[in-house]
């Protein structure tokens, strides 16, 4: 599973920006997208936030894994 740091990256390649921070758990935004919100802990992300995360950003886990092997996440 992938860290929320390789998440975030992938979010701001959809056109996600960082709106704020509340506490570990930062706050994205997009134009024409729902709001976001991804905690920032050590280590991977559990697969259901990861999954559900991706979901919500209109993504898929093919379309992380495709972006993360060609450089992109």
């Amino acid at each position: 599973m992938p860290t929320a740091k390789g998440l975030l990256r992938f979010l701001r390649n959809l056109g996600y920006e960082e709106k704020r921070q509340t506490g570990s758990h930062r706050i994205l935004i997009h134009a024409d997208r729902q709001t976001l919100v991804v905690p920032i802990h050590a280590g991977d992300l559990p697969r259901g936030l990861f999954l559900r995360t991706l979901k919500d950003a209109g993504s898929s886990e093919e379309e992380f894994l495709r972006g993360k092997k060609k450089g992109k996440a």
